[in-house]
Parts: structure tokens; sequence; C-alpha cells
């Protein structure tokens, strides 16, 4: 079975979904075919919105980086950057987790809607690592420099109500697949010309910022790999305790 679907769901729209349940970690392989799906659409006069989501407990608990070394994560963002640069709107459908580089990918879409008791964060620097998937640039367009920065740096969990108060998502529901599809259909009803060309244009130095940022953010994970920040950061989340950083730096 293929790890990404494609269902048209209504009227000029489609699910774009992520088959690895429960928690859909992303690797280079799974990115690819969901930016070659993604992509597939763009010109297909047929769809005019997608709905991004996934199989299981958690929308994407964030990237499975066990032997990715620097020019993997390279690679990766690579695959992100193809997804941020597909023409067709979409509207992310998040319930459980959207951790680390799993909210990365829910923050390419131009809209999220959550499940009330969805969990949002930006994990990074609890485990010891630099924040990644075009965050640089997409989290204080939603929320604003001044509170990125406090997601950022404190990698604080937001639930769905919390995320919107935030600007983090748009909507709450407790079916955010249902509700996601129904937004989809407002969006797909309106020009078919007129929504992907308001989009180029809304999104142009958005997408040039991505470009660059990719490759920054790429370049900081990559040097933080074999620190022993990262190593605690790693082991404290598996063991499920607070993580104790530096205690053990020379």
């Amino acid at each position: 079975m293929s790890e990404v679907g494609l269902t048209a769901v209504a009227e000029r729209v489609v699910l774009l979904e992520t088959r690895r349940p429960p928690n859909n970690f992303f690797d280079e392989a799974l990115l690819t075919d969901l930016a070659d799906a993604l992509l597939s659409l763009d010109d297909d006069d047929d769809v005019s919105c997608v709905v991004l989501c996934s199989q299981g407990k958690h929308f994407c608990a964030g990237a499975e980086l066990r032997g990715v070394g620097a020019a993997g994560i390279r690679r990766i963002y690579r695959q992100a950057f193809r997804i941020f640069s597909a023409r067709k709107p979409m509207v992310a459908a998040i319930q459980g987790a959207a951790v680390g580089g799993g909210l990365g990918l829910a923050m390419a879409a131009d809209f999220r809607v959550a499940a009330p008791g969805a969990r949002l964060t930006a994990n990074f620097a609890r485990l010891g690592f630099h924040h990644g998937f075009g965050l640089t640039v997409t989290l204080p367009r939603a929320v604003g420099h001044q509170r990125a920065l406090e997601l950022l740096y404190t990698g604080q969990a937001v639930n769905g109500e919390r995320a919107v108060e935030l600007g983090l998502c748009d909507r709450v529901a407790d079916d955010p697949r249902a509700a996601a599809v129904e937004f989809a259909a407002q969006i797909a009803a309106s020009a078919p010309l007129s929504v992907p060309a308001i989009r180029a244009t809304m999104r142009r130095s958005m997408i040039a910022d991505i470009s660059a940022a990719l490759d920054v953010e790429a370049g900081a994970q990559a040097a933080l790999l074999g620190t022993p920040d990262f190593a605690e950061g790693i082991s404290a989340a598996m063991e499920k305790r607070p993580p104790q950083f530096g205690r053990n730096h020379p």
C-alpha cells in the first residue's frame, strides 16, 4: 500500500494523505512522494484545493533522522521546498501531534484546522537541535516575531484552541478533517484561475525567503547533530524526562 494517497472528496477538492500511522514520521522518501503527488495537481483543472492530512493518531510527530547526516538533511529540505512551491492552495487537518518537522509540514499549508486536543510544538531547542522546514519564515508570518521566538526558545506545546488564539491555526474542530474539507470547498468555490494567481502573488516573497531559510536551517541542524546537547536532548525525549543540558560539557 502506498504511503501517500490522493482522493477526491468534494467538488474540486482532494485529500493528500500520509499513510504511516500512528505517528507519520517523515523522511526523504515520504516527502518526495508528498511533493510528487502535490505537484502532479499543478495543472489539474479539476482540482482547486488540497486537504493535507494523515492516517492514525498524529498528524506528524516529526522527522526520522536516524542515520541522516548533513547531506541527508539537505536532501530532505529539497523535497520540503518542492512542497512549498506547489501551485494549489492547501488546508492542513491536524489531529494529535504536529511536532518539530511535523509542525513545519503543517505550516507549509495555507491554512490549518486543528482538533481541540491537538498538540503543536516547535520542540527543537528541547532536543538540543535547530528548527527546520522553513519555520524561520512561516512561524513569524503566522504568530508574529516575538511569539515565534517564544515558541522556538521554549519548545512549549500548545493545543488546538490556543493555536487558534495565537494565529498558528485558523480553525478548531472536533473533526478537523471534515472541517478542513468544508474550508477547502469554500476556497474551491472561487474562480479556479483567480485563486492560484492570488496565491502566487501573496506567497512570492515567502517562497524566496523559504529557499534561503532552508539552506541556513540545514546548515545549523547539521552543525548540532554531533553535539552533547543533541545527544542529551534525544536521550531525554526517549526516556520521557526533562533534559539536563550542559552538565557534561567540557
